[in-house]
């Protein structure tokens, strides 16, 4: 049976649709006021009940995406938290291991497609080791399967991370002080992800700007 070309696949997985897609008819994602009952924030949150939301770099309005904590769940054999990502038809729920050693992406799923990388992917490094000029990076093997059996394929990502600043920013009206970091990557399978892109994090609030050129604009909880 012949597959579809795996340039069909790349809108599907790579960040960049997120700020290039037309609105959809979609019922609105509610907007994220209330405050989550957890007692506390992690480093790298991931409490149940978490949520953001956030539009593309650029905009004022418009439907938001809203990104959600589910919680602990089991991805293959391994336990990992969820976090769903949905607004202007996406719909992606993306499994990671967090803990005290850092942040790693094991993979995630699109209505009707699985993606898993092996090993993990190394998203955000130990807590204690953040400082200017930090840098990482990492190989790993994603592999594709649809649901309907039409597609299964495997191919190479290739990252790199580093730390180039830390600062004071301000996004619809809220300051943060971020760590700014260069990622980029490059893989065998058609340009999935932006080759290169600049993300903004923050402890115990999380992803400011993201890789897929996202800021922040709101959340429903406070820092510690």
């Amino acid at each position: 049976m012949m597959r579809p070309p795996l340039f069909i696949l790349a809108p599907l997985l790579t960040g960049a649709l997120l700020s290039s897609c037309a609105p959809r008819q979609t019922v609105a994602a509610a907007p994220i006021t209330a405050q989550t009952p957890v007692s506390s924030v992690s480093f790298y949150p991931k409490e149940t009940g978490l949520a953001w939301s956030y539009l593309p770099e650029g905009e004022s309005g418009g439907v938001p995406y809203s990104l959600r904590a589910l919680g602990p769940t089991v991805f293959g054999d391994a336990p990992v938290s969820a976090f769903e990502l949905t607004g202007r038809g996406a719909q992606q729920t993306s499994y990671r291991q967090i803990d005290a050693s850092g942040q790693k992406l094991l993979g995630f799923r699109k209505p009707g497609l699985n993606v898993t990388l092996a090993p993990a992917w190394q998203e955000w490094p130990a807590e204690s080791a953040w400082k200017l000029g930090l840098s990482w990076n990492g190989t790993t093997t994603a592999r594709l399967r649809s649901d309907d059996g039409t597609v299964d394929q495997s191919g190479t990502i290739t990252y790199r991370y580093e730390v180039l600043d830390q600062r004071q920013v301000t996004v619809a009206g809220q300051a943060y002080r971020v760590w700014v970091v260069n990622r980029q990557i490059s893989d065998t399978l058609g340009g999935l992800f932006p080759a290169s892109e600049t993300i903004w994090f923050t402890p115990y609030v999380g992803d400011v700007r993201t890789a897929e050129a996202l800021l922040l604009t709101g959340r429903n909880f406070k820092n510690n």
